[in-house]
């Protein structure tokens, strides 16, 4: 009887103890251990803070779209979007060290043309890097570029004479470096009409608005968001835009298109990730990005700093960059490349 009473006590506390093991969450390690937690399943993402990388400096139009954007895209993704700068190099310091981070939708980031395809094109950087290292995500802004001259020229007052003046005088125009998107069009209206334009090459738009103003420069080559303010205070006067359609912060400005021929440079702005990234992901992250850009409060914010909103997805995104990839390689020759 004594040893029947031992072994009803000895089943009585096992069972206690494995019901009380029962209630423990056998997913988590014990406090101390060394076993990794389960990673999140695709379907959670995101559920951390998302990196959006801009390859230039604080304060410059890049960095200044994005900083707009990134409330819209919280408020669709649930988690804090973060804007790094990583200038550099032409922006190559900011895309190289996007294409090494890990292909998980965490750290996604700005990609710029033409410096993006100029970076890669220019023989001497000796880059194996090309438009298919990446993943499309959405691009944000396209930005005209502008034809201008100081508010006070008497040699041409539209473009229509500037183009005839410099098919018989020589010109000059700025440029922020070479092989940059200004500096191609001054290529592409010497290839088209055969002008006489000489590129300029300068640190940034001010010290061009600067030379120009002062004589030293004849035109102006720069971007819409750069020259409405100095046109408004009656500095310099913008002659045409590089796109084939008008833009809303210069109603009155003229396409080269409606005036001299069709000629089209522009800035493409969009946003990227490391190639590889799970499909699911990137839906996730596509829509989010489609919904945060064709936000109407949005779109007024970028129009009122002179930043026009132009989402192409995924594969139309590529598409765009591949058409400026076109451009860049039908001029390359006239750089020395």
């Amino acid at each position: 009887m004594k040893k029947l009473w031992s072994s009803l006590m000895m089943m009585t506390l096992s069972v206690g103890m494995l019901v009380g093991c029962g209630g423990t969450d056998t997913t988590t390690p014990a406090a101390g251990s060394s076993e990794p937690k389960q990673e999140a399943k695709k379907d959670e993402f995101p559920n951390k803070p998302i990196t959006l990388t801009v390859s230039f400096k604080a304060g410059g139009g890049t960095d200044l779209g994005a900083r707009i954007l990134a409330p819209y895209l919280e408020k669709e993704l649930g988690v804090p979007v973060v804007v790094e700068n990583k200038p550099g190099a032409g922006g190559w310091t900011g895309y190289s060290e996007l294409l090494r981070s890990k292909a998980d939708g965490y750290t996604i980031g700005y990609v710029n043309t033409p410096g993006l395809i100029t970076g890669y094109l220019n023989p001497t950087a000796n880059r194996k890097e090309n438009l298919d290292s990446f993943d499309y995500i959405a691009n944000h802004v396209v930005d005209a570029g502008v034809i201008a001259v100081k508010a006070d020229e008497n040699r041409f007052s539209t473009i229509e004479e500037l183009i005839e003046y410099a098919k018989k005088n020589k010109v000059t125009a700025t440029t922020n470096g070479v092989g940059t998107g200004n500096h191609f069009v001054s290529l592409q209206l010497n290839g088209e009409f055969g002008t006489q334009i000489n590129p300029v090459h300068m640190e940034g738009t001010g010290e061009a608005i600067t030379a120009v103003m002062g004589g030293h420069v004849d035109i102006l080559v720069a971007k819409v968001g750069e020259v409405v303010q100095p046109q408004k205070d009656g500095q310099i006067k913008v002659l045409a835009v590089t796109m084939n359609e008008r833009v809303p912060q210069l109603p009155d400005v003229p396409t080269l298109k409606e005036t001299v021929g069709e000629v089209e440079n522009y800035s493409i702005r969009g946003i990227a990730a490391p190639k590889g990234i799970d499909p699911q992901v990137m839906e996730k992250l596509q829509s989010a990005f489609e919904k945060a850009l064709k936000d109407p409060e949005h779109i007024k914010k970028m129009e009122e700093m002179g930043l026009n909103v132009a989402f192409y997805k995924g594969e139309d995104f590529k598409q765009l960059l591949k058409k400026e990839e076109s451009t860049v390689l039908e001029y390359k020759s006239l750089i020395g490349w």
